[in-house]
């Protein structure tokens, strides 16, 4: 089995409101995201996959990262972890993906991950869990990082 990272990054801290899909980053999001971004890109390869839920606040949280990436409905709002899971291609692709979406389904993801089963953990707003496939079975956790200390 290939070597692949999977990234989750929780969009960053959004207003309130209606439509869900249109609300946007508040100005400490922008910042949660900026400082994220900075430190993500220090170490993600160049050729990172990046899937973005369709989600303003979460297209919005990418962008500080890149201009360039896939909205994926596959990662978006009300999704399952195991849709997360298959857009990612997890534990059978090959190098690294970013996926910027939503809680609870990327904590899901993440308990589906390292304990097979999709528990309700919680990602804080413009966190990442870094998790990485390393041969049949082997996971390991490689980071998990709030904004504020990015």
């Amino acid at each position: 089995m290939p070597n692949m990272d999977l990234i989750l990054w929780r969009h960053a801290d959004a207003e309130d409101g209606i439509p869900d899909e249109e609300r946007r980053l508040t100005g400490a999001g922008l910042q949660q995201a900026q400082r994220m971004a900075a430190w993500l890109k220090q170490r993600l390869p160049g050729d990172v996959v990046i899937l973005v839920s369709p989600a303003r606040r979460a297209r919005e949280t990418a962008q500080a990262f890149s201009g360039e990436f896939n909205a994926s409905p596959e990662v978006g709002t009300g999704v399952t972890p195991q849709s997360i899971l298959a857009a990612a291609k997890w534990p059978h692709g090959k190098g690294a993906v970013l996926v910027v979406g939503h809680q609870p389904t990327l904590g899901q993801a993440a308990a589906l991950v390292l304990t097979g089963r999709p528990a309700e953990w919680s990602l804080r707003k413009g966190a990442v869990w870094w998790l990485a496939s390393r041969g049949e079975g082997e996971v390991v956790v490689r980071a998990v990082v709030a904004p504020d200390l990015a």
